[in-house]
């Protein structure tokens, strides 16, 4: 059992308020290592991204803007609005651009859909990414519906529709890979649910992981994206955050019907995107950037999933299946999850 140093215990307590004062997600590392200037932090262990990917991108920042002096026009100009952003992500990702609303981060996506879409009830599986319950309305009712540890927390399609046919909410969120357990449902299921779930008015599928799950030995990726064209009630929201490893240029945006994407652009969403996102989004596009990232991406895979295998040869830790970029362990020994992260922190 993993136990703390007297000295261990007055830095954890620290690290409880830091976290207590941030809300949902943990602080930033620039906070940590502000306030804990005792600690030699050097990896933000509180998000986890492709290293590679942000290696890459940093490699066309420096060849194509901070070399040619063209950081400076992205600095100092603005840049272009939503519905032109939308435009360059539509040719990457095969939908119309009048479907894509462009977010400052997937955060701001989950935040508009909540507020202006989502009504009197919402479903949300336990345990998952906080932000879909904290956000919602105080007039929407927030119905959860409990993953399973004997399942190993995976949406079981049909007690999951049994579910939702019985509550009658007008709106659902699926994470997938889930939020935090890396749970997985195949683009076949996932496709099952929506066919079963054509009176929902709202089903928000959430794949800011995708890039990390795979189906087959190629590790060729399937994006939820295409079933909006046959499912009109589908929203799909994307972070970029993640699986390209640029967090801090808050990049992400939703697919959705085109009447939503209006809505929101009325109302305040016009001019959100930063230069640096916008210079992101059109390498999105490119093949030549595309080719390299699709290299890395399953290198990283690769590294992730073996990662896990080894993790779960350490006997006082279970691991659950994951399909994302971390893992869900369960702790054997007694420690708390608090003593255990303060300690690896630490």
């Amino acid at each position: 059992m993993i136990k703390l140093t007297d000295e261990e215990q007055k830095i954890a307590s620290k690290i409880k308020q830091l976290k207590e004062a941030a809300g949902s997600h943990s602080p930033s590392i620039f906070t940590i290592v502000e306030q804990l200037p005792e600690l030699n932090i050097e990896v933000d262990a509180c998000f986890l991204s492709n290293p590679y990917a942000t290696e890459l991108f940093l490699k066309y920042l420096k060849e194509e803007l901070v070399d040619t002096g063209k950081l400076r026009d992205v600095l100092e100009f603005y840049p272009s609005q939503n519905d032109i952003i939308a435009d360059v992500i539509s040719k990457s990702i095969n939908i119309n651009k009048e479907n894509i609303f462009v977010g400052n981060g997937a955060i701001e996506v989950i935040q508009s859909v909540m507020h202006n879409f989502v009504g009197k009830k919402i479903i949300v599986n336990i345990p998952t990414f906080s932000s879909y319950y904290e956000f919602a309305r105080e007039d929407t009712e927030v119905v959860y519906y409990q993953l399973d540890k004997k399942d190993n927390y995976s949406l079981m399609t049909d007690k999951y529709l049994e579910f939702v046919k019985k509550e009658n909410p007008d709106s659902v969120v699926i994470i997938n890979p889930n939020n935090p357990n890396g749970g997985y449902l195949k683009y076949k299921e996932l496709r099952y649910i929506l066919n079963n779930l054509k009176e929902i008015e709202n089903i928000i599928i959430d794949e800011s992981f995708i890039h990390f799950a795979f189906e087959d030995e190629e590790y060729e990726l399937i994006s939820a994206t295409e079933l909006y064209k046959e499912f009109s009630n589908v929203i799909v929201i994307k972070s970029m955050s993640k699986d390209f490893g640029i967090a801090g240029i808050r990049a992400g945006y939703g697919v959705m019907d085109k009447y939503k994407v209006l809505k929101l652009l009325k109302n305040g969403y016009l001019w959100n995107s930063s230069g640096l996102s916008e210079y992101f989004f059109r390498l999105y596009k490119r093949d030549d950037f595309f080719e390299k990232y699709e290299q890395i991406r399953k290198k990283y895979i690769i590294e992730a999933q073996s990662f896990f295998e080894d993790l779960s040869k350490i006997s006082q830790i279970k691991v659950y299946p994951s399909m994302a970029n971390f893992a869900l362990i369960e702790l054997l020994d007694g420690s708390t999850s608090a003593n255990f992260v303060s300690k690896m922190l630490i």
